[in-house]
């Protein structure tokens, strides 16, 4: 029994962005599993972000995409 990885990008970085994403995966089936920032060295802000998701690989019908 393994696990299923989703990764959502987004560059647009606010609260309300990260937070759309995580309610729409999670009503999906998808797990929250964290979030990586990618930020650039000339400003404080990140640049981007990756949400990541799990689920297990035996569940008999996957999360939609």
């Amino acid at each position: 029994m393994g696990l299923r990885y989703k990764v959502v990008e987004t560059s647009t970085v606010t609260d309300e962005a990260i937070e759309a994403i995580i309610n729409e995966w999670t009503a999906k089936g998808w797990h929250y599993d964290g979030i990586q920032f990618a930020i650039r060295d000339a400003s404080k802000r990140p640049a981007m972000a990756f949400v990541l998701f799990t689920c297990p690989n035996s569940d008999p019908e996957p999360p939609k995409e």
